[in-house]
């Protein structure tokens, strides 16, 4: 096969990473395929407030890994595809020299083993700095086993590494895979990235990131959370995803394309302990997305977050929301003396419209809440928890 040809089966297989498939209502902001089915076009936001589009792809998809909710998994009939280094930092950089893109965004199934697939996604990284001169952005992911050896090396190209830390624990972790070993393969890559990306070492301007893949397990908000929180705390990680596994997941509308089953002894779980609609499990993503802002934006603890009784957040409520109606005493706050933290507690407002606020009462006198000039969707929201 030539490039195009592997480059179009590897991108129709890259659409199983589902990162950040709850997206937002602006069609704009949503992941799409590349017209030339070499690659997914991700919106994204630069560490430094920057947006731009990373280009996403796979550089091999026979993997020997056995996890249950990858239609990837060694199991499953498909064809094995994969490129050299060598055709795909070319192919990278001709494509981005035709259309602006903030960078690439490079992944792999595990080719054989966890040190081999590393050494090919690290050439490709080096061929870009070394070879083409490419002084972009590139992501590339950790594969979940590799040596420290292999982590360093990457370091020495990457702009953003990740490593999914999957789920929250051995045990869920055990349900979901029987090749890996969750210790040795997910938590001790984890750490020991985090101490090579930490404040003052050489490489802490290289961002670090993890996702969870929800629902593949029975596994509760409350223990996404947990980990999310110390993920933060003690590991000191940039950022955290949440994938909510899909059934059904693929375009099975391509002529002779092989469907790809989900296997019967993995179930979806609502939190009613019965098997979960694909709008539910979207739908507890986002909620999820909520709290995690709670806890790296606005000033939330873990222990502030609230869950029923099942261990999961409200599917009904944001979090946000469900903890200011647990909490009437805390509210009205007075737009004219409320600190910032405690207006970012109030439902509906953000960073953004908080620091308006804060900026106008110092500039001029309020006397009413139409005077903060929100919008009137936000207004209302926020209405009922402030007061001048």
């Amino acid at each position: 096969m030539d490039t195009q040809t592997k480059l179009d089966i590897l991108s129709r297989d890259a659409q199983y990473d589902l990162s950040c498939a709850c997206g937002t209502k602006n069609p704009a902001e949503h992941r799409k395929r590349n017209a030339t089915g070499s690659g997914w076009l991700y919106p994204t936001t630069t560490a430094s407030g920057g947006a731009g589009i990373i280009l996403k792809t796979l550089l091999g998809n026979r993997c020997v890994n056995d996890c249950k909710y990858c239609p990837l998994r060694n199991d499953q009939d498909y064809r094995p595809v994969a490129l050299s280094p060598k055709e795909m930092a070319s192919f990278f950089y001709e494509f981005q020299s035709k259309r602006p893109l903030l960078g690439l965004f490079i992944s792999s199934a595990v080719l054989g083993c966890p040190d081999h697939t590393m050494a090919l996604l690290i050439e490709t990284a080096r061929l870009l700095r070394v070879q083409h001169r490419y002084r972009g952005y590139i992501h590339m992911k950790i594969i979940p086993g590799c040596s420290k050896e292999s982590i360093d090396e990457a370091l020495k190209y990457a702009s953003a590494l990740s490593l999914n830390i999957e789920t929250p624990g051995a045990e869920h972790f055990g349900k979901l895979s029987h090749a890996k070993n969750y210790e040795a393969d997910i938590l001790q890559p984890l750490t020991y990235l985090a101490s090579r990306t930490s404040k003052g070492s050489r490489y802490e301007k290289v961002h670090t990131s993890s996702q969870f893949i929800v629902g593949a397990s029975d596994e509760m908000d409350k223990e996404i959370l947990l980990y999310t929180s110390r993920m933060y705390k003690e590991l000191h990680f940039g950022r955290l995803y949440f994938s909510a596994y899909q059934r059904g997941l693929g375009d099975h509308s391509i002529p002779g394309e092989h469907v790809i089953e989900r296997p019967a002894q993995l179930e979806l779980f609502d939190e009613l302990g019965q098997p979960e609609s694909s709008h539910a499990s979207l739908n507890r993503e986002h909620r999820l997305y909520q709290a995690d802002w709670l806890l790296r934006r606005y000033g939330f603890a873990y222990e502030d977050l609230l869950f029923g009784e099942n261990g999961n957040l409200n599917l009904d409520r944001d979090p946000k929301l469900v903890w200011a109606q647990a909490n009437p005493q805390f509210y009205p706050l007075s737009i004219k003396k409320a600190p910032r933290d405690a207006l970012l507690r109030v439902p509906g407002l953000g960073p953004t419209y908080v620091n308006r606020i804060v900026k106008s009462r110092r500039s001029s006198p309020l006397s009413n809440l139409e005077d903060l000039k929100l919008p009137i969707s936000v207004l209302e929201k926020a209405r009922p928890f402030l007061t001048i």
